[in-house]
């Protein structure tokens, strides 16, 4: 549990989905729909302003009754969220998470607070599924005589 989430980013895709901060509602919904996606940073000059999930589309955007075509980034987004750098471990990402109640985290540079990447909830899982399964498997051949 140790493992720095450095690790988990380096398995999945480079990409990380952005909007900026006077896109729209609209506009960022197409962003993570396209991209099969749960959220998106809001970037302003080229640094991070904010993130926006679909939990603040429902609860800022819907039951505020807001128009998303007409409502700006700006006035909707998590400003100044919660970040991690790359060293950060799975286990305090998982505290993050579970304290917090969220599951998407940008990653940021520790030196110059650039944007490395985002880490979700289910980036975590999967990672925890994997471990666990290999782990599972080195008891068995250990068991059945294999070292």
């Amino acid at each position: 549990m140790n493992t720095p989430i450095a690790v988990l980013l380096s398995r999945k895709s480079s990409g990380v989905f952005s909007v900026a901060v006077t896109a729209s509602v609209a506009d960022a919904v197409r962003v993570m729909n396209l991209h099969k996606v749960g959220s998106v940073v809001v970037m302003q000059s080229g640094r991070l302003a904010g993130i926006f999930t679909e939990r603040d589309v429902l609860t800022r955007v819907v039951a505020s009754g807001r128009a998303p075509e007409f409502t700006s980034m700006v006035n909707v987004m998590t400003r100044d969220p919660l970040t991690v750098t790359p060293q950060t471990s799975v286990e305090v990402v998982m505290r993050l998470f579970t304290d917090h109640r969220c599951r998407h985290l940008p990653v940021v540079d520790d030196e110059d607070g650039g944007l490395k990447g985002i880490i979700s909830i289910g980036d975590v899982t999967r990672w925890m599924v994997d471990e666990n399964r290999a782990e599972a498997e080195h008891l068995k051949q250990y068991i059945a005589g294999g070292f």
